[in-house]
């Protein structure tokens, strides 16, 4: 704990969490070898720092330090920043020109957002990784170097990796250790820690009293989600100790610095799949064709057990008989799921007709307009909210404009 403490005061490290003192302790212990790095983390975590206290604890501290940030070099010029060009091996090249890994020669590379080199890079990246080679930009001649490399990324390199924007090869080779730098919103009482620390530091480079968080306010710190983590907590400690005159911050003073602010973290509500809501128009009409079948299965079910329980020599004529055996055909594809089976065909004699099925046909009264479905549709989800047009829409899966428009076509009272 003595030796994280010691780090904490050089680099300038503050808060107790038990995440940041993890990551810390692993990175004294990987420090002395020469075992490749990977620390992972959101944007403004304060990553850089770590590489910086592997460099400095190693037995390359007296070697060059260099920290090249990945994301801020443009492609085309990204293989000569690294590994260097000869004279003429590109328009403007007009001497010969050493990479970041022959100046680090012996000392430790930093990349940052490793994840944004190309892919052409990432192979030249490799080689040096796995040995110690590199080529210059125009050139064929071989060089050696002796390099460790940290790298850093905010992105999930798994996920670059399955859209193949990142080589597996690369990040198994250079995440032989990994380090996770936790978010802000994770550090608990360490929020108060790093604003009373900034408070103190802009105080003395402004030359004014420090400002302070109220009880409210406070909570309102530790409540926040902090999405740029302790460099946005840096920069708005920053604009409060110079904007605002007084020197006690109250908690609606510094809401009006976080405008995304949405008050106590509460666990996400999760829309039960029950919840019937519709995409598109598209979705309502899928739904009411289902609904059809689901009408006609149920109508193909209800005339066999008519006859199942009735006499079997039913005898009906010609057109009724046609009419009984297309309502065992499926007449609506079925989009999802198996069909359901279709029920045992009878056989009728054209001889006989029974009286209480014998207008079978009478049945299907349902409309089968997919306006007036429609307009059913609408009319259900206005009385389910009481005429709200803005919650039936929402219900509906379409825009509130949209429904206006539906309503005034087909003249819906509301």
């Amino acid at each position: 704990m003595r030796d994280l403490q010691h780090i904490k005061q050089r680099f300038g490290i503050i808060g107790n969490y038990e995440g940041l003192n993890r990551a810390l302790d692993i990175a004294v212990q990987v420090a002395p070898t020469d075992l490749s790095v990977l620390i992972s983390g959101e944007s403004g975590t304060g990553k850089e720092v770590f590489p910086q206290a592997i460099h400095s604890y190693s037995t390359r501290k007296h070697a060059p330090y260099i920290a090249v940030n990945c994301g801020a070099i443009p492609e085309g010029t990204i293989d000569s920043e690294l590994f260097g060009h000869e004279k003429g091996a590109f328009t403007g090249a007009t001497d010969s020109r050493k990479g970041y890994f022959e100046f680090a020669d012996g000392g430790t590379i930093f990349l940052d957002e490793v994840a944004e080199l190309p892919l052409s890079t990432q192979v030249r990246l490799l080689r040096v990784l796995e040995t110690g080679e590199f080529i210059r930009v125009g050139s064929s001649k071989v060089q050696k170097t002796n390099v460790r490399v940290i790298a850093a990324s905010n992105v999930d390199v798994t996920r670059e990796i399955n859209q193949g924007r990142f080589r597996e090869d690369l990040f198994y080779r250079l995440n032989t250790v990994p380090i996770r730098v936790p978010a802000l919103r994770e550090r608990g009482e360490d929020i108060i820690l790093l604003f009373r620390k900034f408070a103190v530091d802009f105080a003395e480079k402004y030359r004014m009293p420090a400002i302070k968080a109220d009880a409210e306010a406070r909570i309102v710190l530790l409540n926040y989600s902090w999405p740029g983590n302790v460099r946005q907590l840096k920069n708005i400690t920053e604009q409060i100790s110079i904007i605002e005159k007084g020197r006690e911050i109250s908690a609606s003073i510094l809401k009006t610095y976080l405008p995304d602010y949405d008050g106590v973290k509460l666990p996400a509500v999760i829309k039960k799949e029950e919840d019937k809501t519709f995409a598109s128009e598209r979705e309502i009409l899928y739904k009411i064709l289902f609904d059809m079948k689901s009408d006609m299965n149920d109508l193909k079910k209800l005339v066999y057990d008519l006859i199942q329980h009735g006499d079997t020599s039913i005898t009906l004529g010609q057109p009724h008989t046609a009419v009984i055996e297309n309502l065992f055909r499926d007449e609506v594809p079925s989009r999802t799921g198996p069909a359901v089976p279709e029920a045992p065909r009878v056989e009728f004699q054209p001889h006989q007709v029974r009286d209480d099925i014998q207008d079978t046909e009478e049945i299907v009264e349902e409309s089968l307009s997919l306006a007036d479905k429609e307009v059913e549709m609408i009319r259900k989800a206005l009385e389910k909210f009481n005429g709200k047009r803005k919650l039936a829409a929402r219900e509906l899966g379409i825009s509130e404009r949209t429904l206006y428009r539906k309503i005034k076509e087909y003249g819906i009272d509301l």
